[in-house]
């Protein structure tokens, strides 16, 4: 077996996706038509060039603004189908998929609106595919707390659709201590908690140890900086605490894929996992992300098996459903000896 077919019939756990960043520029045009928008562009093609971008902020922009077509529940039914069928090719068994609720509340689509299809997809996308999955729902760290708490407010009705709650956008002047009151609540309230700590930000490893003793986070997402600090590696690791690393997204908003934090944090006995972000604005899902760490770091089957492991162990799934994933990966690795 090929290491391209071992990766391909690999089983993966997918825990750190933006369903809003799967929007691929030709459902882009679909959804511009239904709703009515005219876009600034010919052709899917042209969407895809206009993707430049050097750092986070840059990249936010152009998130951000691809949102626009998104209006409607069938909007976020066919983005949610389309991600778990592309998915599910790549041999995905289950996705912990990550929403930004208040990118639409914002602009005037209602919570209900986006969540009643998103649901919709997981619902069919399972009965149709296989492949499960749960919500996390992410709050905007460059808007305000209040705003942040409004939102969370409002995700109760709906808290058996939500497993948990997380961090994102833009990370400069917005430490995870400005939310620590709301992510208390949604402690009490009974979601996990992840929050991004995105790669090279200012003050980085702060706010990864906030994120550990301040907030008491389930997870975290990205961390690679914790490298630069012994003491919090060492206590990441006392607590199993998952990393999901995002190595094809990591070459657009820095210096490179971090493939050899990847390989660090495999040897310091981290939980770190390997995920794809926001794949249509990076040109690769999940497949292509276990395979540009493989090209990097030539783990071979046991170590690309490590971190499928990893991923499955740091999900916030039964422990019964883990032991079944687990099982599938070695049944996989055993059919290569």
């Amino acid at each position: 077996m090929s290491l391209q077919s071992f990766i391909h019939g690999l089983p993966k756990v997918e825990l750190h996706v933006h369903i809003e960043g799967t929007l691929e520029p030709e459902l882009k045009f679909k959804l511009a038509a239904r709703n009515g928008i005219t876009l600034p562009f010919k052709d899917a093609a042209e969407i895809r060039a206009s993707y430049v971008f050097h750092d986070l902020p840059s990249f936010l922009a152009l998130y951000y603004g691809g949102m626009q077509v998104l209006l409607t529940e069938p909007d976020f039914y066919d983005l949610t189908m389309e991600y778990l069928a592309k998915a599910h090719s790549q041999n995905v068994l289950y996705a912990e998929i990550f929403f930004d609720p208040q990118a639409h509340t914002s602009r005037g689509v209602s919570f209900d609106t986006v969540i009643r299809g998103i649901r919709r997809g997981q619902i069919d996308a399972e009965n149709r595919f296989g492949i499960r999955s749960q919500l996390i729902m992410c709050f905007l760290r460059d808007w305000s707390a209040e705003f942040a708490m409004a939102t969370l407010l409002e995700s109760l009705p709906y808290r058996e659709w939500i497993v948990g709650v997380g961090l994102d956008s833009d990370e400069k002047g917005n430490p995870p201590a400005k939310f620590a009151a709301v992510f208390a609540r949604a402690r009490r309230e009974g979601y996990l908690l992840t929050m991004h700590c995105d790669v090279n930000q200012d003050d980085s490893v702060s706010h990864i140890w906030d994120c550990v003793t301040m907030i008491g986070v389930d997870r975290i997402d990205h961390g690679v900086n914790c490298l630069e600090d012994p003491a919090l590696c060492e206590a990441l690791a006392a607590r199993k605490l998952g990393l999901t690393v995002c190595p094809i997204s990591n070459t657009f908003v820095t210096d490179g894929p971090a493939t050899d934090a990847v390989a660090r944090m495999l040897d310091l006995g981290l939980r770190v996992t390997i995920n794809s972000d926001d794949p249509a604005y990076f040109g690769g899902y999940i497949e292509e992300n276990f395979a540009l760490v493989e090209a990097r770091l030539e783990l071979g089957p046991s170590g690309l098996s490590t971190l499928s492991k990893n991923a499955i162990e740091a999900s916030w799934l039964p422990r019964a459903t883990k032991e079944l994933f687990l099982s599938k990966v070695e049944e996989h690795l055993a059919s290569c000896a």
